[in-house]
């Protein structure tokens, strides 16, 4: 814990610049809700897709070098298939990436109630990440029991938790950064 907790005092502005990063994700989701869910799933279709391909490539060049090169290929077509349906069938994409994204809440919440737990004897205000933790699962639970609320109030559900999680964040890491400022002394 103390490896943890002296990395964390001398590398408090990373949490600074995610927690500033989380606000900026949250304003522009608010600005551009339809191009920040469109964005989101053209980029993770195109990213699965050139992988997909690079995996196809890979595996066709080196199967004489790897055992059962055949795996990577039905890897990389797997990943050419879901890139191209990304693209092409959005809505399902959506739907798909909603429940990714809930469960990715859901789990860094979790996370960070035990983090907060964990850090309760070290620092005060540790309840703000452990409040962050709580408000990750209370999203991840709304977006499972609700996913027709449609997309739009998804994309205002994580504006409001981004900036939320990055207001926590920031005062989170200045926090940090004043325990290891009287550590230091």
């Amino acid at each position: 814990m103390t490896d943890l907790m002296s990395y964390l005092e001398r590398n408090w502005w990373l949490l600074l610049v995610r927690g500033i990063a989380a606000i900026l994700f949250g304003i522009a989701a608010f600005a551009w809700p339809g191009l920040t869910v469109a964005m989101l799933i053209l980029l993770f279709g195109a990213w699965v897709l050139v992988d997909g391909a690079f995996a196809i490539a890979q595996s066709i060049r080196y199967r004489d070098r790897i055992d059962k090169w055949w795996l990577w290929l039905l890897d990389g077509v797997f990943g050419v298939i879901v890139g191209l349906l990304a693209l092409f069938m959005p809505g399902v994409t959506a739907l798909v990436l909603l429940m990714f994204i809930a469960a990715w809440a859901i789990l860094g919440g979790i996370l960070r109630i035990l983090a907060a737990i964990q850090l309760r004897k070290k620092i005060e205000g540790e309840w703000f990440l452990g409040l962050g933790g709580a408000l990750s699962i209370l999203l991840g639970g709304l977006l499972i029991a609700i996913p027709q609320a449609g997309l739009l109030s998804l994309i205002w559900l994580i504006a409001v938790w981004s900036i939320a999680i990055g207001i926590l964040f920031i005062t989170l890491a200045f926090g940090l950064r004043k325990v290891g400022k009287a550590t230091q002394v």
